[in-house]
């Protein structure tokens, strides 16, 4: 028995065989090594395996066959997208070196543009895993890898521009969209909590448990007139209320220590007295303060 014809399937799990040992070994030995070595290599085998679903992918998979076609009728992109070609292609920009994989001798990686489509879709449509899978011929538990770490990129290269850390300049800018758009001066933002839809953590318990009887965590926001975040609290328990989530915040504290940088406070239009302090508007959910109001019932 040659000593590479041994070794073929042994390198990767370290054992490294001399001939000189191999010609040693009692004949026992050498039937329970080749046996073990077998099992070891139809266990690998299975491991990658392919399913000949997700073989097809480059024939009818959604990305190459519909993305290029899509990209030729800007409406139909956003309609299936929720967002421009020109959005894409910017994300894509930022994205493309940060999520490439790398080529391997076993398989082709799959490429930056269809792991940010495949993202984006399901940001976007709300699709599960597994409908994903059979429209973009991918594995389940790869659709999941790559939404996880597509959408970490996100949050690290795109922070600070999406979500400009506050500054008396954003808040300006926020007060005069509101006093244009919705008659409404002084006022900087608009807050409000929203229930995500999760699976239970194991042995959480009643925290995720919400007043409408499913289980979530909570996004805090405050947003502009043009619905873009100027703040985000994420991942509070599900069975806080708006007004909870918002008190036990950053943005709460510091805009009760005065560190907010929101504006000084001034006169409203067409009168000269008294100045107005800049303020949020929420809805019945938080409590009435000077620095929060909410509409009439």
């Amino acid at each position: 028995m040659k000593a590479s014809a041994v070794l073929s399937s042994d390198v990767e799990r370290g054992w490294l065989f001399s001939f000189r040992a191999l010609s040693k070994m009692k004949r026992e030995k050498k039937i329970a090594l080749v046996y073990r070595l077998r099992k070891y290599k139809k266990a690998l085998a299975t491991r990658l395996w392919i399913h000949p679903l997700v073989a097809e992918r480059s024939a009818v998979g959604a990305f190459y066959t519909l993305f290029t076609r899509l990209r030729e009728h800007e409406a139909k992109f956003f309609n299936y997208f929720r967002t421009s070609v020109a959005t894409f292609d910017y994300l894509l920009q930022r994205l493309d070196k940060h999520i490439a994989r790398q080529e391997t001798n076993m398989r082709q990686a799959i490429q930056p543009t269809e792991m940010l489509a495949l993202t984006i879709r399901y940001l976007a449509s709300g699709m599960t895993f597994t409908d994903l899978h059979y429209a973009y011929r991918l594995g389940t538990s790869t659709i999941r890898k790559i939404v996880r770490d597509v959408c970490r990129k996100f949050w690290e290269i795109l922070l600070d521009e999406c979500i400009p850390p506050p500054s008396e300049k954003v808040w300006n800018e926020c007060e005069a969209g509101f006093a244009n758009s919705a008659n409404f001066p002084n006022c900087f933002g608009a807050i409000d909590g929203k229930h995500i839809r999760i699976v239970k953590p194991q042995r959480s318990g009643s925290l995720f448990y919400n007043y409408k009887h499913f289980f979530s965590i909570v996004l805090l926001a405050v947003v502009d007139t043009s619905y873009r975040f100027r703040y985000v609290d994420i991942a509070a328990y599900g069975k806080e209320c708006d007004s909870s989530v918002f008190k036990e915040s950053t943005f709460f504290h510091a805009l009760n220590s005065d560190s907010l940088y929101t504006p000084c406070p001034k006169c409203l239009p067409g009168t000269e007295n008294p100045a107005v302090p800049y303020i949020l508007v929420g809805d019945e959910a938080f409590g009435l303060s000077d620095k929060l109001l909410r509409p009439f019932g």
